[in-house]
């Protein structure tokens, strides 16, 4: 039933043969799996006359209406017009189920046919800005999640014979399952630690000193505060090769800051890897190690998974490559839960590159970050008079470059509580042993003022614990960075709840 027969080669193609087998690829993924069996994606296509064998250009598949978050976020009946649910009788009149079931046996193409359809496993997103959406997987996307682990264990460089600890939260969450079928993919060692929530950061540090890990693998802010509390306790890692990070932005000053942990915990030849993903892929991309101490090498995607394109955010129309655009996916291969052009809401900086990797020398197609949340440019009333619009990514950037700085949050609220006040922003702050926090305090705010039109209301310093608190280290799976306390008020539309601040 799998339909990757004569896929080109993941890391040495040129991008000509791609796009050709991409187009092939898709026609045949539409005709004979999406629009049988998606009863959201047949009605989209009849409504708008489109049909498979119309789409023979990249300028005919952008014709297609693009699906977002909101398309999903529907009545759970609804959510299921997303999931590929076969029509027994047009499989049987399929030549491979006919094949199949002539070679061997009736009860083994029923079988097959269990495995690329039936859900097995269900992941969600986090529902930080919505409802969390459920995407369900069959064991047909399992086998394609070990490919994309695999694929992250080789662009990464690791080996076999490394041993590593995934310290991602048990959760319905795609990190967690990716990191645990990276290590099946690749056939390695993985020790899965649950994150904080399940076994607290002493629980961690306790199984990482038995186990004593080549390449460590979690969220960005908890493996910082779970190697900033072993270095405290004195803790000696001296085989730490690889740092992999995903579910959340990845600056160059964590980066920086990982790697000096790194050393004083004992090791010296460490690289720091972040990962890009979202649940709607049900797959996550690598970055490949590079021999400088930081900075990104693009993330490496599989053009036989899955299309990334990118568009204008405002117009929805793709933009040249290398253009910054919004990141927009559709998956080749995927069963269970489908989306077609789906918009992410991240936007790719620096666009998207079919250039050779510089640094490890594949030609698959590389999306080169930062990547930053459409949702995360936010209004603030400063005033009475007009809102000011945020871009709260550059904040982000801004706080984890800044040396001096250990750990920090940033709270919006109103004036007093009043939902009628204007908006404050209030930074929370810990700095960095031995720095002063005036010097610091007074650079904040100037480094504020030279990147944004605001500056903080107020700035609170905190030590390390209460720090770990306010940001949720090992209770929440990701950590509240951005924290917006301001009431918000709901509205109906067209019989649909909405809130706003």
């Amino acid at each position: 039933m799998k339909l990757l027969s004569n896929t080109p080669v993941w890391d040495a193609t040129p991008p000509e043969v791609w796009h050709d087998w991409q187009l092939h690829r898709l026609r045949r993924y539409l005709r004979n799996r999406v629009l049988p069996f998606s009863t959201h994606y047949r009605n989209l296509f009849t409504e708008h006359d489109i049909h498979a064998e119309d789409i023979i250009d990249f300028d005919d598949w952008a014709k297609v209406p693009l699906t977002s978050k909101s398309d999903l976020t529907v009545p759970r009946d609804q959510q299921r017009d997303f999931v590929l649910i076969p029509d027994e009788a047009m499989l049987r009149r399929e030549w491979g189920v006919i094949f199949n079931a002539l070679v061997h046996g009736r009860a083994a193409a029923r079988e097959e046919i269990e495995k690329e359809f039936r859900p097995v496993l269900m992941t969600s997103t986090t529902g930080r800005s919505s409802e969390p959406v459920p995407f369900v997987f069959t064991k047909h996307d399992l086998a394609n999640l070990d490919i994309s682990g695999r694929r992250m264990m080789e662009c990464g460089r690791s080996q076999r014979d490394f041993r590593h600890v995934n310290a991602f939260p048990f959760a319905p969450h795609l990190a967690f399952w990716q990191a645990h079928h990276a290590g099946l993919g690749f056939g390695t060692f993985m020790v899965s630690t649950g994150g904080g929530k399940a076994m607290g950061t002493e629980g961690n540090i306790t199984i990482i000193d038995k186990i004593q890990p080549d390449v460590l693998i979690g969220m960005p802010t908890f493996i910082y505060h779970l190697m900033r509390q072993a270095v405290e306790m004195g803790k000696h890692w001296p085989n730490l090769k690889r740092i992999t990070l995903g579910g959340e932005k990845v600056a160059d000053g964590l980066r920086a800051r990982l790697l000096d942990l790194a050393r004083e915990l004992g090791s010296h030849d460490t690289h720091v890897i972040s990962t890009y993903g979202f649940t709607e892929a049900k797959m996550a991309f690598p970055e490949c190690p590079s021999e400088m101490d930081h900075g990104s090498t693009g993330f490496h995607l599989s053009p036989d998974l899955g299309i990334i394109e990118l568009i204008n955010p405002r117009t929805g129309e793709p933009v040249a490559e290398g253009q910054p655009g919004e990141i927009v996916f559709t998956p080749l291969d995927a069963r269970g839960t489908v989306v077609l052009r789906y918009r992410t809401g991240d936007i790719a900086e620096g666009g998207l590159t079919w250039r050779k990797c510089p640094h490890c020398g594949r030609t698959c197609p590389r999306l080169i970050g930062p990547i930053s949340r459409v949702s995360e440019v936010r209004e603030l009333h400063l005033d009475k008079i007009k809102g000011t619009l945020v871009n709260f990514n550059i904040l982000e950037h801004l706080l984890d470059d800044m040396k001096g700085v250990a750990a920090w949050q940033i709270e919006l609220s109103k004036h007093q509580n009043d939902p009628l006040e204007v908006d404050e922003l209030i930074l929370h702050v810990t700095p960095e042993t031995s720095v002063n926090a005036d010097d610091l305090e007074h650079r904040l705010i100037r480094r504020f003022a030279e990147v944004t039109e605001i500056q903080p209301n107020e700035i609170h310093f905190h030590d390390l614990p209460e720090m770990r608190e306010r940001l949720g280290i090992g209770r929440l799976i990701k950590e509240a960075k951005l924290l917006d306390k301001r009431p918000k008020t709901t509205v109906t539309i067209n019989n649909r709840k909405l809130s706003a601040v």
